[in-house]
């Protein structure tokens, strides 16, 4: 990708940020009388979309039981939300210290960092409304994990970007395919997951063009540390944004072997944590981080598989 198609892009980027942008106090009306939030709404199930959802364990709960398992589930991924958008905010503002004057990544950056500042107040609303204030995100090891992202953002910023996706990718995943399956979601949930989904599709293209300019023109050793870095940064941010936490396990009193199979044993989970990463696994090639070496981490993590045709491509194999 040369230099003038790469600004072109995020030109693109940071006019349809403009023409095409949400404010979660005007594009949402959370007062109207269909987002009431009700405890025996059945609509607060979770999703077998989800891959505690599909467990029989929890299928064979009592309906207000999976209510509450669902609402809580709900507002525990708006809180991991919450966690990395602010993570990724700081990063950004960190990253655009040393952006030079003229440079088209100040802007699109900027706008990037503004739009996750509202989907922190969109989704602590959210909760808010649910109600459950004992709700966490990001564990405690999560966290301590995210120290890396400083040092990253200054001394390597490919693997920064790397982060950047390993976080995007599996809920934009997660939430496109829920939306795409057609289950009756909780008002206020979809329109929250309609406005994250177009949104994020901004962010995730720009990470994809920054690694798609930077990485090919990195030195081998560099390529040949982040192909091996790159899988594993995929798999541990997944668990890290798509796993209950410890809290939610003890509050429901879900058995350990339950919590094993569902994330990530049981088959049909499996699939779903290879089909999350369909896009990613495609940029990996293009941009020549699929090597011998890289191949199999990939396939050891059990994320490996086919890759997407074009980005955002629905998975097309029946689980």
């Amino acid at each position: 990708m040369t230099l003038s198609s790469y600004h072109e892009t995020l030109r693109s980027l940071s006019e349809g940020s403009v023409t095409k942008h949400f404010d979660p106090y005007v594009d949402i009306d959370w007062d109207s009388p269909d987002f009431a939030v009700r405890t025996d709404d059945p609509r607060w199930i979770i999703s077998e979309e989800d891959p505690l959802g599909r467990h029989p364990w929890y299928k064979a709960q009592p309906v207000e039981r999976q209510i509450a398992m669902g609402m809580w589930r709900q507002a525990c991924i708006a809180k991991v939300g919450i966690d990395f958008e602010q993570l990724l905010i700081r990063g950004l503002m960190q990253y655009l210290i040393s952006v030079p004057n003229g440079d088209p990544e100040f802007r699109y950056a900027t706008h990037e960092a503004a739009e996750e500042c509202n989907h922190t107040m969109m989704f602590q609303e959210m909760i808010n409304r649910i109600g459950y204030r004992d709700v966490v995100g990001m564990g405690t090891i999560d966290r301590k994990l995210t120290m890396v992202i400083w040092p990253a953002v200054k001394y390597f910023p490919n693997f920064f970007f790397t982060m950047v996706l390993g976080g995007e990718e599996p809920i934009d995943h997660l939430q496109k395919a829920l939306l795409r399956s057609g289950t009756d979601l909780h008002p206020m949930v979809h329109r929250t997951m309609e406005i994250h989904v177009a949104e994020e599709a901004r962010h995730i293209s720009f990470a994809h063009e920054y690694l798609r300019r930077n990485v090919p023109s990195a030195s081998p050793v560099a390529r040949s540390v982040l192909s091996v870095v790159f899988p594993i940064t995929m798999r541990v941010m997944l668990s890290m944004i798509a796993t209950p936490p410890k809290q939610f396990v003890d509050k429901f009193a879900i058995p350990a072997e339950v919590m094993r199979e569902a994330y990530w044993r049981d088959p049909g989970s499996q699939h779903i944590k290879r089909d999350v990463f369909t896009d990613v696994r495609a940029l990996a090639t293009d941009i020549g981080l699929m090597n011998p070496v890289a191949k199999r981490v990939w396939r050891v993590l059990g994320i490996d598989g086919p890759v997407s045709r074009y980005r955002s491509e629905p998975a097309r194999r029946a689980v």
